[in-house]
This record gives C-alpha cells, sequence and structure tokens, in this order.
C-alpha cells in the first residue's frame, strides 16, 4: 500500500489521529486481524477487507478499554488483563510491611517499528502513567516513525558497576593498595562471582583520591538490571580484598563510594554509562513532518539551538526534552526499578538535516533494565514483558532496552514538534485536563 493511502487514512490533529473506532463492529471494519507483530515478527498491515488500523482505538468509557484490550491481542497475540495483584506472601523481596495496593492505569502506544540490533519488527509497548497526552504524544511519534520506515536501534554495550571505597592512613599505602589490586584481579573475580549464577566481573577500575582509592567493580549481568547482583557480589570481593591488605593497614572500606552514580544523573554515567547503552536514530522527510507534526526540517533544527541554550543557562545534564517521561512510564509497566530514571535519564538528543530530511538520533549510555529478578515477576509486568518478546530469554534485557531507547525518541520527536508548532499548551489543555 502506499504512503499518500496511510497518510489519507489516518487525518492528524492535534496530539491525536482522527477520529477512532467507538463500537466493537466500526473496529472490526477499520481494524482488521493483523498478524501478530508485536514480538518482533514482521507483521501485515493489510487484510481482506483492506488496510488495517495501525493506532490504538480511542475513548475513554469500561467499553473503550475493552475495545483496546480485544484489538491488541488481534494485532498482537498478547491478552492483557485490565488489572492483577499478585498475592501479598509473593511480594516478598519487593516490598516490608505491606498494607495494600495503589493502582496506576496502563496504556498502550505505538505502532513502534523498529530495525535493532536484538529488537527487530513493530511493538506495543505498555506505559503506566498518570499524565495526560503521554500516551498519545508517544503514539503520534511512534505513528511518523513508522511511516518514515521505522527506527533504527544499536546496542553497544552492557555493564554495571558498584564502587567501593577503601580508605588507609596515608598515601603511600593507598598506592601501593593500586598496585596489589592490578596483580590479584583473578582472585577478586572468582571473589565476586561466587555469589551469583550469571553475573562475570569485567574489570576494577581504580581512582586514587588522596588516602582513598575508589574501586569501581564493573559487571555484565545478563538478563537481570543486577543491582543487588553486583552489591552482594562487590560486598564479598571487599572483605576477602581487606583480609588480604592487612600489611598495608586498612582504616575501612564502604561498599559504595557514590562514585558509579546509582539513583544519581552523573558526568561519568554519560560519559560511561551504566547499564545497557543504545543509540536510536531514524530519518524522516519534509512532507511526513509536515503532514503530522506540522513543522519542518528546518524548523526542528533551528529549535535545537534555542533548546541548548536554555539547557547550558539551567545546568541540565545530558541534553534531551523529556526521555523522563518515557522511561518511567515503561518502568512501571515492565517492573523495573523506577528510582533509576534519575541516572538514565542523562540521554542526548539530537535533530539535523540529512540532504532534505531531518535525522533524528537519541543516544542513551544508562538504560538500567532487566527481564529477570526484581519486580519482572509481578503477574501484570511478566505480561507485559512477553507483549514486547521480552519474557527472559537470551539477549532479551538488549532487547528491551533498544524498545525503551525507541519509545523515548518517539516521545522526544513527538513533543518537539507541539513545543515548535505551539501546539504544546493546546494539547494539555484539551487532553491533560477532564
Amino acid at each position: 500500500m502506499s504512503l499518500q493511502t496511510l497518510l489519507n487514512h489516518y487525518p492528524t490533529a492535534t496530539m491525536g489521529f482522527g477520529k477512532q473506532p467507538t463500537s466493537s463492529t466500526a473496529a472490526a471494519k477499520r481494524n482488521g486481524n493483523g498478524a501478530p507483530s508485536s514480538n518482533g515478527s514482521n507483521g501485515n498491515h493489510a487484510d481482506s477487507t483492506g488496510l488495517a488500523k495501525l493506532t490504538p482505538p480511542r475513548g475513554y468509557r469500561k467499553e473503550d478499554s475493552a475495545l483496546r484490550r480485544e484489538w491488541l491481542a488481534k494485532r498482537t497475540g498478547s491478552t492483557i488483563s485490565s488489572g492483577v495483584f499478585d498475592e501479598p506472601e509473593k511480594l516478598q523481596g519487593l516490598i516490608e510491611n505491606h498494607v495494600g495496593y495503589v493502582g496506576i492505569p496502563m496504556s498502550i502506544a505505538g505502532p513502534l517499528k523498529i530495525d535493532g540490533s536484538f529488537a527487530k519488527g513493530d511493538f506495543y509497548v505498555p506505559l503506566c502513567t498518570v499524565e495526560g497526552t503521554l500516551s498519545f504524544s508517544m503514539t503520534r511519534g511512534a505513528y511518523l516513525t513508522y511511516l518514515a520506515g521505522g527506527i533504527t536501534t544499536r546496542h553497544f554495550k552492557q555493564e554495571i558497576s558498584r564502587a567501593p571505597v577503601f580508605i588507609f592512613e596515608n598515601v603511600p599505602s593507598a598506592a601501593h593498595f593500586i598496585e596489589w589490586i592490578a596483580a590479584h584481579f583473578s582472585e577478586i573475580k572468582a571473589a565476586a562471582e561466587s555469589t551469583t549464577r550469571h553475573g562475570k566481573l569485567l574489570r576494577i577500575d581504580k581512582y586514587p583520591a588522596h588516602n582513598r582509592v575508589i574501586l569501581d567493580f564493573v559487571y555484565d549481568t545478563a538478563e537481570a538490571a543486577g543491582q543487588n547482583m553486583v552489591t552482594l557480589g562487590t560486598d564479598k570481593a571487599c572483605r576477602w580484598i581487606l583480609d588480604q591488605v592487612r600489611h598495608l593497614k586498612p582504616v575501612r572500606y564502604l561498599v559504595e563510594s557514590n562514585f558509579c552514580g546509582d539513583k544519581n544523573p552523573t558526568h561519568r554515567t554519560l560519559l560511561h554509562g551504566r547499564g545497557h547503552h543504545v543509540i536510536a536514530s531514524f530519518t524522516v522527510s519534509e512532507r511526513l513532518l509536515r503532514k503530522v507534526l506540522r513543522v519542518g526540517v528546518d524548523d526542528v533544527v533551528q529549535s535545537t539551538t534555542d533548546k541548548h541554550l536554555g539547557s547550558q543557562l539551567a545546568g541540565v545534564l545530558g541534553f534531551n526534552l523529556h526521555v523522563a517521561n518515557a522511561l518511567a512510564a515503561l518502568y512501571l509497566a515492565t517492573g523495573q526499578d523506577v528510582a533509576c530514571v534519575a541516572e538514565n535519564a542523562v540521554g542526548i538528543t539530537t535533530f539535523e538535516r540529512s540532504g532534505e530530511n531531518l535525522l533524528a538520533s537519541l543516544s542513551m549510555p544508562s538504560i538500567t533494565v532487566g527481564t529477570v529478578g526484581g519486580a519482572t515477576r509481578l503477574l501484570q509486568q511478566q505480561n507485559n514483558l512477553k507483549l514486547l518478546g521480552c519474557g527472559g530469554g537470551p539477549d532479551s534485557s538488549k532487547k528491551l532496552a533498544e524498545i525503551i531507547c525507541a519509545a523515548a525518541l518517539a516521545l522526544e520527536i513527538s513533543l518537539a514538534g507541539a513545543i515548535i508548532s505551539n501546539e504544546f499548551a493546546a494539547a494539555h489543555a484539551k487532553f491533560g485536563r477532564k
């Protein structure tokens, strides 16, 4: 089918995509069956009656929510429950002093077409949010990039660290300690890895600071986010080290010096990353930009300078519009440690001209996510990971990180378009209020 057919079929409105079906009959006419595609297979967007619907049906009634669940099941083969709560005895290790539950609304956004190192195909992403316009905006950005051919993602590395500090009586002892660590890496590695079946200690970076030495233990944590894994492994290694270096008279050690940037936005994270390092990009034509976002290539490129100046004056770490929004909504939906948004939201978004087109890119050096462990075992979060085809198999955490980066970029371009076209306030007035 032609691009013009798609554009004509889905007229754009402020932060939206024209009228949506509100009955199952209308939905059947416009949605079609659709081949399952959310797990990365190549979905067929046409059925025997013509064009299958790409974006989720809209509406705020109970019937509309049910219609969307039915629609999603037809398009992806995944069934989403309207609400699943785990029994209290299943929550051990996740919470203490449990008294109840807070229901956070969940939506879906898409279609997100990705050509990545690990994520390939069309995806509908689950979002837990109470910010009106967020789901529509991500869907609009995903729709634009879908028409443009999709988002390309590349996974560069997966490293997460814990950074203890050892304190000595004087600088010479600290200097000797650095030499000792370098000479005994294999023994330290064995001690650290004795606490985990999956974590691997890759290296120990050493940073002297007066009579102190910070040791940055850098791990590969496989499919887990690995926060607890690296803590337990590093503590075991530090206890072994302390027993071996009594001759250097260490005063004490702390298992975390705050150097690794855990739950903090840092320059170190921006440069070296913590978690998965992913870069996403897409190219879109002037025609598509004006049709969907009502802005041109030069409008977007020139606004980058305006935003850069504001960010510099404010001392913003990283350079993006609101990556944190995408991260928080996706982290809640997929059982991630939401506090990691503080360190993960330091991504850099750029918009530049590429011939007659716009090249948009998002570099995210720190995406601290996993598909096993922690709250990924909760029933609803488990279902959401399966919706994305990230149920815990090999490289599933890398795939999830690529999906998250692509979703964040889709949200970035949509917000950029809303601000540049001066529709930002109008969209929030329309969709962000009851």
